[in-house]
């Protein structure tokens, strides 16, 4: 993540203090003393973020937002205020600023906006990345969505896997995707133009695989829970690799299969054969990032489909899903767009009532919640994750009325 910021101020001695604080936690300044002198770093390559006074002679903050938002509306600009300046600098959010200071602010609340924004510039640059993907074709790309760091391992190991041509196990937990995966695996290979076939392993008996190695010659043949498979058909699955199967075997479960070889249900030989090249598929709450950006897809997907206009996601229906577990993962979270898109899903839907203020209020608020219950109520854990100072973290939680003990387990 680049750590770049475009400090913009007339006054030498608060840029040269601001860039001191900058340079102690690691982050790149990069100064201008007007618009005019800035004017060139802003462009929609630029992969830091903008950190500018308010108040400056000639172009101010207010046409440096502009004009910056006229580039790139995705890159974000962060306003410094002097005193009685906070309705101006409200004013200022309300058209796109990503959010403000009153000077002097303290060093440990500027880093945490300044990481904050970093973060999510680097999420939108990884986002037009991807479609940049899309675009020449690459079907992880394509297929597979999610900006986070997981995400991105996924369909890194997808596109590393796949031109391997040997066989592949695929897991998760329920829900994650298991046989969409196994598809791109296959698609991203030089099997790509060949037959792609999929069968669930309960039932398939030694002749139906069998059948199906042929229907997938020189292509993929996917066998869904694998440790559902007959046991005579495993050792007729391991012949067959063991003789060189023209067909390749792409395996997928969502079960514990070492604890499935002690119980007798997968043939150990089999699942060694099979584990030497794993594709591990990340449960959504390690990647809660990924929440919203799979929502907004399926909404779209879902209301394409039913012809039908897309309905806003505000940051109050973001607050209420990042709320949630999701112990169904993608699947779940399809459901629950496509609920959304047809009007149904009534815990998510917008409250048209709400200001800015308070719906970002509602975000944030879900988001300190969510960190707490992944660190099983110890604060100084969750205000690590979120990259928030204690005192910072702990205020927050003061504000909202939350009890970090409410979240440690008993």
């Amino acid at each position: 993540m680049s750590r770049k910021v475009l400090l913009v101020d007339d006054d030498a001695a608060v840029r040269d203090a601001v860039s001191q604080t900058l340079e102690l936690a690691d982050l790149e300044p990069v100064t201008a003393n007007s618009f005019v002198a800035a004017k060139d770093f802003i462009t929609p390559e630029f992969d830091g973020v903008i950190l500018s006074d308010l108040r400056m002679p000639g172009r101010d903050g207010f046409h440096l937002l502009s004009f910056t938002r006229s580039q790139d509306e995705d890159l974000p600009v962060i306003l410094l205020t002097g005193e009685g300046d906070i309705p101006t600098a409200m004013k200022a959010v309300g058209q796109g600023a990503f959010d403000f200071l009153e000077k002097p602010c303290a060093p440990a609340d500027l880093l945490a906006v300044l990481e904050r924004a970093l973060k999510t510039r680097g999420l939108v640059l990884d986002n037009r990345r991807l479609r940049t993907l899309i675009a020449t074709g690459d079907p992880a790309a394509r297929m597979l969505f999610g900006a986070s760091q997981l995400a991105e391992g996924l369909r890194a190991r997808v596109r590393r896997v796949a031109v391997t041509d040997t066989e592949v196990l695929v897991t998760g937990a329920p829900g994650t995707g298991i046989s969409k995966v196994a598809e791109v695996i296959h698609l991203c290979s030089p099997r790509s133009k060949a037959p792609f076939v999929k069968r669930a392993a309960a039932g398939l008996d030694a002749g139906a695989l069998n059948a199906a190695l042929a229907a997938g010659r020189t292509g993929s043949l996917f066998i869904d829970e694998i440790t559902q498979m007959p046991a005579q058909a495993q050792l007729v699955l391991m012949e067959a690799l063991e003789t060189g199967a023209e067909t390749r075997i792409i395996a997928g479960s969502n079960r514990d299969l070492a604890a499935c070889v002690e119980a007798g249900q997968l043939n150990s030989e089999l699942y060694y054969r099979l584990e030497v090249t794993p594709v591990r598929i990340p449960p959504l709450s390690e990647r809660p990032e990924d929440i919203p950006t799979l929502f907004r897809h399926y909404v779209a997907q879902a209301s394409e489909q039913a012809g039908l206009s897309a309905p806003d996601i505000t940051p109050q229906v973001v607050a209420g899903l990042m709320a949630r577990d999701w112990p169904g993962n993608a699947r779940a979270l399809m459901s629950e767009a496509m609920r959304f898109s047809l009007g149904l899903a009534e815990d998510v839907a917008p409250d048209t009532a709400l200001g800015l203020a308070e719906q970002m209020a509602q975000v944030e608020q879900s988001l300190l919640e969510q960190a707490l219950r992944r660190a099983e109520g110890k604060a100084t854990v969750a205000a690590q994750a979120l990259k928030l100072p204690r005192k910072t973290f702990y205020d927050k939680l003061a504000r909202y009325g939350i009890r970090a003990e409410n979240y440690r387990l008993e």
